[in-house]
């Protein structure tokens, strides 16, 4: 199994961070953005968007992180990360969306513009970060966990760029529910840090 990533990736780290929790093991394959090696047709050939992580099983090839993330929980048959129970896969997969929308257009956006250069208005993305972690911050002071009362891989997709949102310039002071719930994921077996930069809030 090799996963092809790239160690500054928020939906990367979710990739390895998920094999990590689980305990499944993968090589690591860094994919040279700056050199452009996610668009060579060897790597478009697994993934047409040109987009890391990518995931090799063998002969199966699953690009995206939520799906991932998907893939690993039924393969292994990890029903505690992603619950067979109907309201609560529902539950899990609204999460997913989020971490696509909401988290991707948010607070990951404008960590892309401190750390990548990336051409999206500030102010914006930063609102739409701070959007999302007051709703996040409403719910987590309820309760310990996303879904289902324990970790699924809806705190896993929602982790990475909600821990380096200071990178972007969206404070996490204000929100101590979320930092808590960030420490708790922080502490469970086999979880392994995102790759910090010294910028924005957190230089």
């Amino acid at each position: 199994m090799r996963l092809h990533y790239f160690p500054l990736s928020g939906h990367a780290h979710r990739a390895q961070l998920f094999l990590s929790l689980i305990g499944v093991e993968a090589e690591l394959v860094e994919v040279d953005l700056a050199g452009g090696a996610h668009k060579t047709p060897a790597f478009l050939k697994m993934n047409p968007f040109g987009q890391v992580p990518v995931l090799e099983d063998g002969d199966v090839v699953i690009p995206d992180s939520n799906s991932i993330m998907v893939y690993l929980a039924k393969k292994y048959g990890k029903t505690d990360w992603l619950p067979e129970d109907v309201v609560q896969a529902a539950q899990v997969q609204r999460w997913l969306s989020v971490a696509a929308g909401q988290l991707a257009y948010g607070s990951a956006a404008a960590r892309l513009v401190t750390v990548f250069g990336a051409k999206f208005d500030t102010e914006e993305v930063i609102g739409r970060g701070h959007a999302l972690l007051k709703t996040l911050e409403g719910l987590l002071t309820q309760q310990d966990w996303l879904v289902a009362g324990r970790p699924t891989i809806a705190d896993v997709a929602l982790y990475s760029y909600t821990a380096s949102a200071p990178e972007g310039n969206v404070d996490l002071e204000p929100y101590p529910a979320v930092r808590q719930w960030l420490a708790r994921i922080e502490a469970l077996p086999g979880f392994v840090p995102f790759r910090r930069t010294p910028i924005g809030l957190a230089a």
